[in-house]
């Protein structure tokens, strides 16, 4: 028998130290200074392997998986970042809040450069089939709501790339979850045809902000769910959508710079969800 040493796989532990230097900066609010993918070698598969490495960390400390989120669920964005699809991270126990009487309080540690996002978020009762369409994703959930999620950039002026998203979190710090419909057999036609089109409203401190539609998540945050389901599936067949996740399906507007002592309402038109009030402390 040969004494000769194992291969050493050099990509495992820059893999893992890399995942150890974006943990770190999330719990001690650093800045990264240099991006994942101005590193030599770096691209969407090694930011993969680094996003499941922070989930066995994570996990390994207590905090569960409960689910993804979703980024660039736009389809004209997908041509110049050269994406074949949206992008996923996974959401924890710990960071995803219900609120109570649609409205939450909401304190972070360690913020960097946060910014707020109103989203359709779902709930699934069981597995997302594959090649889902709109309908048969909708079949598979137990719930949806409107939500807010919080995203912090650990990246100077807010500039990275798809890579760097998934492998720091999907810059997921908090979601927060309105109240929830179910989605009963007989509402899934209706739902189908509210999705694209329904409103949000914008609101900070009672003024006005902006104006969004389902359609800015895939054209339905339904078509979103479907694709993310597929998207999953097509690169870690083994990891799928699965009962009791819940998936936060993408931006309704754009992102707006935020911090402690704002007060912002998401006001809903189109669709059977009330208002939902966030206060940040």
């Amino acid at each position: 028998m040969s004494n000769q040493p194992l291969p050493h796989d050099q990509n495992v532990d820059e893999g893992e130290s890399l995942a150890r230097e974006l943990l770190s900066a999330s719990e001690t609010g650093q800045m990264v200074a240099v991006p994942p993918s101005e590193r030599t070698g770096f691209d969407l598969n090694r930011a993969y392997d680094v996003e499941a490495t922070l989930k066995q960390f994570r996990e390994a400390g207590g905090h569960k998986a409960v689910g993804r989120k979703v980024g660039y669920a736009n389809k004209a964005m997908w041509r110049v970042l050269k994406l074949e699809t949206l992008v996923w991270a996974h959401m924890y126990e710990d960071t995803v809040h219900l609120s109570e009487n649609n409205s939450a309080t909401l304190a972070l540690t360690h913020p960097r450069s946060l910014k707020i996002e109103p989203e359709i978020v779902f709930g699934l009762k069981q597995p997302v089939p594959e090649g889902a369409d709109a309908a048969v994703a909708l079949a598979s959930c137990d719930w949806l709501a409107i939500g807010f999620e919080i995203i912090d950039c650990p990246f100077s002026d807010w500039k990275f790339q798809p890579s760097d998203f998934v492998a720091c979190f999907g810059l997921h710090a908090a979601l927060v979850i309105g109240e929830r419909i179910q989605v009963q057999p007989d509402l899934i036609a209706e739902l189908m045809d509210e999705l694209p089109r329904f409103k949000v409203r914008v609101l900070k401190h009672g003024e006005f902000v902006e104006e969004g539609s389902g359609r800015n998540s895939l054209k339905s945050p339904a078509l979103c769910l479907a694709e993310l389901s597929a998207a999953i599936a097509r690169r870690f067949p083994d990891e799928r959508l699965i009962a009791g996740e819940i998936v936060s399906s993408g931006t309704l507007t754009a992102g707006h710079l935020t911090g402690k002592g704002d007060v912002w309402t998401v006001e809903v038109e189109g669709i059977s969800l009330p208002s939902l009030t966030l206060r940040l402390t």
